[in-house]
């Protein structure tokens, strides 16, 4: 699969004081990228909690890498990356990229969960074959 791409424009409440980027506004950016690549692939959460993509289930972030490396600003325009790296029976590896233009300001690697009722699940296969599995 290639990586699904999600712009974001930084706002005012995404800043600390000096009007850098806090560190908590980028893993609610990445979320949106990894919400905006699953509706890329025709699959939203909205119909995944509802059981319209099979059986109901979810999306957890299990385990999480994130590399800082350079500030993004208030008004900057930023380019969220998101690609499948790996997909298992229950789990789903990816790598995201935070860009200012072609400028990366930050990476991460993401292991997801699939979970239903509380518990781990399989990724239906539905879903799965929608990711490149």
């Amino acid at each position: 699969m290639s990586a699904a791409r999600f712009d974001v424009r930084v706002y005012y409440e995404d800043t600390d004081f000096s009007g850098v980027v806090y560190h908590a506004s980028y893993l609610r950016f990445m979320e949106r990228g990894r919400t905006e690549m699953l509706r890329s692939l025709g699959l939203s959460q909205g119909q995944i909690m509802a059981g319209n993509a099979g059986e109901v289930f979810g999306f957890a972030v299990r385990a999480m890498s994130v590399e800082f490396m350079k500030p993004a600003r208030m008004d900057d325009l930023l380019t969220i990356e998101t690609s499948a790296r790996a997909i298992g029976g229950a789990t789903l590896e990816l790598d995201q990229r935070v860009l200012r233009g072609d400028e990366v300001l930050i990476t991460a690697e993401v292991r997801i969960a699939c979970v239903a009722n509380g518990r781990p699940a399989r990724i239906p296969k539905g879903v799965r074959e929608a990711l490149g599995g």
